[in-house]
């Protein structure tokens, strides 16, 4: 894990809880592990682009969430939060020792995790805020190019592991059956082509405040792109890499989990629809 370093730079500016601010942002720095700062001869950082944070939802990821954390590096990420969602293992002491903010949230749920994630950003939100799973399965480098199209004018990018390419035996049948048809039922019912439900993707942070998330479970993925759609937001995929994650998965690895997620899924596409 590379040493900390400033997401923006170094300033003689000093907040409230005495770390720097941004002479041209005003924001107050926070150390993130692997940011790389561009600072000029007055130590006035330039062309910052936009601020990003990110958030990962972890239940017993001690044996991945380390190499999630190290790889997870991008100038435009400013801090990394991972959610622990009642982990019984190491998953909490070994993020904070990879540098990320560690924020319990011990009610079972990954939407819950996220929107546990959300809150805590609240007080001093990001641009665009990124999220991605904590088992490594998705390349965490690969964040940079869901940025770049945001930068280029997209408000919501989802990470489609169809376009970039999963290898063998990193999806399961019933992971792909259940993308495609959920793909396919939102540009029915919605008008907006996707081709994946991706958990690696990011959003505008005003986005997102505008489409007021609320599933706390398997259905969060999913309600975040066809609310996107409903509201009109920009939408775009990028190709990410996919491989097997570290583990064993809590919704497609399980029978439980699948049916669960199957129907929280389609119910949440119908649901939406159904909805003014």
């Amino acid at each position: 894990m590379p040493a900390q370093s400033w997401a923006h730079s170094s300033t003689s500016k000093v907040g409230r809880g005495g770390s720097p601010r941004c002479l041209l942002c005003h924001r107050e720095l926070r150390p993130h592990p692997g940011a790389a700062c561009v600072v000029d001869s007055s130590s006035v950082c330039y062309g910052r682009g936009v601020i990003v944070d990110v958030v990962i939802p972890a239940l017993n990821e001690e044996a991945s969430i380390a190499k999630v954390l190290a790889e997870l590096v991008d100038r435009r990420v400013r801090r990394v939060v991972v959610v622990d969602n009642g982990s019984t293992d190491a998953t909490a002491s070994v993020a904070t020792d990879g540098g990320a903010v560690v924020v319990s949230e011990p009610r079972r749920g990954y939407g819950r995790a996220c929107l546990t994630g959300i809150d805590y950003l609240r007080g001093d939100p990001p641009d665009v805020l990124a999220f991605v799973d904590g088992d490594y399965s998705d390349f965490p480098a690969d964040i940079s190019v869901i940025l770049d199209r945001i930068e280029s004018g997209a408000d919501l990018v989802i990470g489609s592991r169809n376009l970039g390419g999963a290898e063998k035996g990193a999806l399961l049948p019933q992971a792909v059956f259940g993308n495609w048809l959920a793909t396919r039922l939102i540009r029915r019912l919605y008008g907006e082509r996707f081709s994946d439900l991706g958990p690696f993707r990011a959003i505008r942070w005003s986005s997102l405040m505008g489409i007021d998330m609320r599933d706390e479970d398997y259905g969060w993925t999913v309600e975040m792109q066809v609310k996107a759609a409903k509201h009109g937001l920009r939408c775009a995929e990028v190709g990410v890499r996919y491989r097997p994650r570290i583990g064993t998965s809590k919704v497609t690895g399980t029978l439980r989990g699948t049916v669960l997620a199957g129907h929280k899924i389609l119910w949440t596409i119908a649901r939406e629809r159904l909805r003014p």
